[in-house]
């Protein structure tokens, strides 16, 4: 689901104590495919020491900081904080959709009721995110998935031959282990996309349709999960289907169909 018209106002309500700054980038970005972040508020106790990650950029991605006060000893006022301003936000109609960032289950309500109300939500989290919050939203993007790859620098000289090799070799290795590391795909999930999305007697159905009906049944479902940066390239990595390359108007809409 890229909803991504220049109409499409979202709010970015971050939990500060609950999300990484280093990621502000990517998490922007992500929120780009879906519309335009109109409001960006970041709350929390920008008196204690752990707030200061963020102090350097909310300038640099005009975030406006909510100052709330921890009064009580190992607890926060940030969640009421952030959910009172969601719901005069909401009530407002100045926006027609909302991304929380956050890996707290104290969201959920908050999701469920502007979905309620007809909006677009989503969520940015940890994968230790609970599932109700998860499943709450219309979207869920985990963090780790935004997380930037560090690319080895290919740049050499006629005198790093040898250098180049080894570090291919290193990098072959480390992929391999970073593949073994990652969960295996739901067949199950992906054939009941592809049934309730097929759109032709040919049997095929767009991906991008498909990628929709996986958002609704799992608004979780990520390719980046599975180490593919694209729908696309996650079915080309499956035996029991075949990508159809379609253009349309000079822009490629792949379909998928089985072999």
């Amino acid at each position: 689901m890229i909803i991504n018209e220049s109409k499409f106002n979202i709010a970015v309500l971050i939990d500060g104590d609950n999300a990484q700054a280093k990621l502000i980038k990517e998490l922007l970005e992500e929120v780009s495919k879906y519309g335009k972040a109109t409001i960006r508020r970041i709350y929390g106790d920008w008196t204690t020491p752990q707030m200061n990650k963020w102090k350097e950029i909310i300038n640099q991605y005009s975030i406006n900081p909510i100052q709330k006060f921890s009064y009580t000893t190992g607890k926060n006022s940030t969640d009421s904080s952030l959910i009172i301003d969601a719901m005069d936000i909401l009530h407002s109609q100045s926006v027609d959709g909302f991304c929380v960032v956050s890996s707290d289950s104290d969201y959920t309500g908050l999701a469920k009721r502007i979905r309620e109300e007809g909006l677009f939500v989503m969520g940015i989290g940890r994968k230790t995110t609970p599932i109700a919050f998860v499943n709450s939203c219309e979207i869920f993007t985990f963090s780790e998935n935004l997380s930037p790859e560090i690319e080895l620098n290919e740049d050499i000289d006629n005198e790093k031959v040898e250098v180049k090799k080894e570090t291919e070799t290193k990098k072959t290795s480390k992929n391999a282990s970073k593949k073994s590391k990652l969960p295996k795909i739901d067949l199950n999930i992906i054939d009941k996309a592809f049934d309730i999305s097929l759109s032709n007697e040919e049997d095929e159905a767009y991906i991008a349709k498909v990628g929709i009906s996986l958002r609704k049944i799992d608004p979780s479902f990520d390719s980046r999960t599975y180490g593919y940066k694209t729908l696309t390239q996650l079915f080309g990595s499956l035996d029991k289907y075949i990508v159809v390359k379609n253009e349309v108007n000079g822009l490629n809409q792949p379909l998928v169909k089985l072999k």
